[in-house]
């Protein structure tokens, strides 16, 4: 028995309360009022009136292994994972050999239990090699634990294939995961179309790119009847169709990055690699269209968009580097000062949006802070104030545009299963 002692919850209202968690055998047994029950024999890890919340979700990763060891490994990404506060991630497939077989999703859980100290659950590939044309065994994807079908890092670029993907998985009560971009596009550009690209004379990556494809599948999801879910979602336009869809009562969700709520394409301070991700960096109408998205429900949860790479990829320079940024383990400091410390958000909002809504978007029994839930548990000092510094980065990545950025709300504990995983101290 393991007692969490002088801890600042969240209760029904919203509101701030001390209280005591009381964990045995994995799962939160109880909470108490802090202090109202005597530990007697039990192990009692005091945190003395700082925050502490259900474990974050992160339902966007990329933990690069098997295949490109050299950015990122599960042990390195799950530690990541860690130190910023999430509990459960859930891994893209877009790996080499990429994660289309039962042997290759069996290969995640088995990597993860042993070299892993937080849960991750692999999505699996829609196509063969995420090549666009030949559908993968969705259903024996599905009993090797693979927990949707999603070829991110690439959009499907033929309708036919992703309408028959979209009622294979309907078939199977699984969601299809889809990276909105139309290739047309897009081959060749680095940056949006906007302000940054005229600047330095590149040809950019409208914001139609991604929400035709956004349009596209949410007629298909709609056709199917399958659960659609957009990923990263960054354009104004495509916020405006899954509005749209949502209203109909398509079964449609979305997620969006901290990057895209936090900086635009006029912030980018010159031809630095570490601002270079996909989707780009867009609009500031962009933006404050993402963040009206997430606080009107449009966009149901945040996720990170993980997306580490080496120093020497990232050194290429702008137009030749690859695409991508780190985010586990600055994600949440970086949202609590931005939203919350100003007063645009409550404390309730962020977390719901990092926890519970996550896990009921894709079924997951996590997300939670009550008796019965597993203890996943996250521990924050709201009030710790200190600088991004990527060199403190567990993960192998070191690829962020929030370098020197001074932050408050940084986690300062992670349990799993009621074990402790990694501390500050």
């Amino acid at each position: 028995m393991l007692v969490i002692a002088n801890a600042n919850i969240l209760n029904e209202a919203g509101e701030l309360q001390l209280a005591d968690l009381w964990i045995e055998n994995g799962q939160i047994n109880k909470i108490v009022p802090a202090g109202s029950e005597p530990a007697g024999t039990a192990e009692v890890c005091d945190v003395q009136g700082k925050f502490v919340s259900a474990g974050f979700i992160d339902m966007h990763v990329h933990l690069r292994e098997p295949g490109f060891e050299h950015k990122e490994t599960i042990a390195t990404g799950t530690r990541s994972a860690a130190k910023g506060g999430f509990t459960t991630i859930a891994c893209m497939p877009n790996t080499r050999p990429v994660l289309g077989t039962p042997e290759t999703i069996r290969s995640i859980y088995d990597k993860a239990e042993t070299e892993g100290i937080v849960k991750v659950l692999p999505y699996a590939s829609i196509t063969v090699n995420e090549l666009g044309r030949e559908l993968t065994d969705f259903a024996a994807l599905k009993e090797a634990g693979a927990i949707g079908f999603t070829d991110d890092g690439v959009g499907v670029q033929n309708a036919q294939v992703m309408k028959d993907a979209m009622s294979l998985a309907k078939e199977l009560d699984m969601p299809v995961i889809a990276h909105c971009e139309d290739d047309s596009l897009v081959k060749g550009r680095a940056v949006t179309e906007g302000e940054f690209a005229r600047k330095h004379g590149l040809k950019g990556i409208p914001n139609e790119s991604e929400a035709i494809h956004v349009g596209r599948d949410i007629l298909l999801a709609e056709a199917t009847g399958v659960h659609y879910h957009v990923c990263h979602v960054s354009t104004e336009q495509s916020i405006r169709l899954i509005r749209q869809a949502k209203q109909l009562g398509i079964r449609v969700t979305a997620e969006v990055c901290p990057h895209h709520l936090l900086l635009s394409d006029e912030d980018i301070p010159g031809m630095d690699s570490n601002w270079k991700m996909n989707p780009p960096l867009r609009s500031p109408r962009d933006v404050a269209a993402c963040i009206e998205g997430l606080e009107d429900g449009t966009i149901d949860i945040l996720v990170t968009d993980h997306a580490p790479h080496s120093e020497e990829e990232k050194a290429k320079g702008m137009e030749l580097a690859p695409f991508g940024i780190v985010g586990l383990e600055t994600a949440f400091p970086l949202l609590y000062t931005r939203f919350v410390a100003t007063g645009k958000w409550t404390l309730s909002f962020l977390i719901r949006r990092m926890t519970t809504d996550p896990a009921n978007v894709f079924g997951l029994a996590a997300g939670r802070l009550e008796p019965g839930a597993p203890a996943d548990i996250t521990v924050i000092d709201l009030e710790a104030e200190q600088e991004v510094n990527p060199e403190e980065f567990l993960s192998k990545g070191r690829n962020t545009p929030f370098t020197g950025w001074k932050l408050k709300g940084w986690p300062v504990m992670t349990l799993v299963d009621g074990r402790i995983v990694w501390s500050k101290s």
